[in-house]
């Protein structure tokens, strides 16, 4: 298997490289979001490759089923990716587990959680080990491109917060 080619291209934004503008709208010089799915179900899988380039512009570069192969994936890819969509139930291992290794990411790149389990305490260990959102699987995928789209910044989604 030959790993994906990824460029690392500067953005306009509220950082170096994120791109998006401090207003939220995406940089036009902006490149597709480098992204890395983190998710165990084939099924899934097939259907968010497709649907976050036609409803988030972004490209996935790479794909990990367990723990152990995103963090290694991450680590291959060091700074270039922009966003990791993470499943927390994997076929070997814990989503959890791949947060705690985002936790020192560099500015740009943003980990969003993806999950049918997004339980008040789910929510809370999720933000505390660094993500920057969690969105239910079942009803939250529009919200859940919104926010790729629109480049939210670290903890802002509606999601993010436990439900009252």
């Amino acid at each position: 298997m030959t790993s994906p080619s990824v460029t690392r291209c500067e953005h306009g934004g509220r950082d170096e490289s994120w791109p998006y503008s401090a207003t939220g709208q995406r940089a036009s010089n902006a490149m597709s979001l480098q992204t890395v799915l983190i998710e165990d179900s084939t099924t899934i899988r097939e259907a968010l490759i497709p649907a976050l380039a036609d409803l988030a512009d972004a490209q996935v570069v790479a794909v990990a089923e367990t723990a152990s192969e995103a963090i290694a994936v991450l680590g291959k890819l060091d700074d270039g990716w922009d966003l990791a969509v993470v499943d927390l139930f994997l076929r070997e291992g814990s989503g959890l587990t791949v947060l705690r290794t985002c936790q020192q990411r560099a500015s740009h790149q943003r980990v969003v959680v993806l999950t049918n389990y997004p339980t008040d305490e789910m929510r809370r260990l999720s933000l505390e080990l660094g993500a920057d959102a969690l969105f239910d699987k079942s009803n939250e995928l529009d919200q859940f491109f919104d926010w790729c789209l629109r480049g939210d910044t670290p903890r802002s989604a509606g999601s993010s917060l436990p439900h009252a």
